[in-house]
């Protein structure tokens, strides 16, 4: 029986991008839906329920993407809430490339910190986007002190607090309005992540060099000017300075692997639900 897999997007038009991903790992067929809101989720799922028995509904799964998470987020509360009984498909959740690439960020931090994240200090730098919020939330869940920045300390704060209540762990705030401001935030961090807007410079190197403890540093943003001044958008542990750079090419070839294992795994199943946390652990199953 032929994979397929319903492609469900917030966005006028399915993303292209996914799209290629899901053909090149292997799906038979695509079915793209753009411009999908919450109410009509429930009948779209159902198309894919009803046309198979329950023993087939393994061959059968849910992507959900589109560029803006919160609308993703609410359709994947749509399907879900679609299942019952054994009346189900696999999900996976990735708009913007959020969990794939946060995945792919903190893999990397991992490894640049050889191995290890508990009790290390690491920075979000623009924690209050989407990737940054999902890089926080799978380092904490890491083990680390993790300390997220924002331009403005109430953005930062209630950043903390929303990952905070998910993970069980504190989280701390800082304002980068400054390089004053930034490097206090960074002071002992081991790890730093940035995460911001393309075009953006958050960590210039005049704070950079002043960061004793810095070993590991990773670069999401590919458009020039970068988010971490020095690094190379193809860095992949690099050393720059005595520190372990990524940039956002050398972070994307985990990235491509991780959301193409994540889109074979959809069909061993029917039961999955890939969020950031599932999407990490099929990332650390590659290495």
């Amino acid at each position: 029986m032929k994979t397929i897999l319903i492609q469900l997007d917030a966005d006028p038009q399915p993303s292209v991008f996914d799209a290629v991903v899901a053909v090149d790992a292997g799906v038979d067929h695509l079915f793209r839906h753009g411009g999908v809101t919450p109410d009509q989720v429930r009948d779209l799922v159902y198309g894919g329920l009803f046309t198979r028995g329950p023993e087939d509904l393994k061959r059968t799964a849910l992507f959900i993407g589109g560029t803006d998470v919160e609308k993703a987020e609410a359709l994947l509360r749509a399907a879900t809430g679609a299942f019952f009984g054994p009346f189900r498909v696999s999900v996976l959740l990735d708009p913007n490339g959020a969990n794939t690439t946060a995945a792919a960020a903190v893999l990397a931090a991992k490894r640049g910190l050889d191995g290890s994240l508990r009790g290390k200090k690491a920075a979000v730098l623009a924690a209050t986007g989407p990737v940054g919020r999902r890089v926080a939330r799978l380092l904490a869940r890491e083990g680390a002190a993790v300390a997220v920045s924002s331009r403005t300390l109430d953005r930062a704060e209630a950043v903390a607090r929303s990952i905070g209540e998910a993970t069980g762990t504190e989280l701390s705030p800082f304002a980068a309005a400054d390089a004053a401001s930034l490097a206090s935030g960074l002071e002992g961090c081991e790890v730093v992540v940035a995460a911001g807007s393309t075009g953006v410079t958050l960590l210039p190197g005049s704070v950079r060099s002043g960061l004793a403890a810095l070993r590991a540093m990773i670069d999401l943003n590919a458009v020039p000017p970068l988010g971490i001044e020095g690094i190379e958008v193809h860095d992949r542990d690099a050393d720059r300075g005595g520190v372990r750079a990524w940039g956002a090419i050398g972070v994307g070839g985990t990235k491509m692997r991780i959301h193409a294992r994540a889109i074979k795994e959809l069909f061993s199943t029917n039961d999955l639900v890939l969020d950031a946390e599932q999407v990490y652990a099929l990332g650390q199953s590659l290495d």
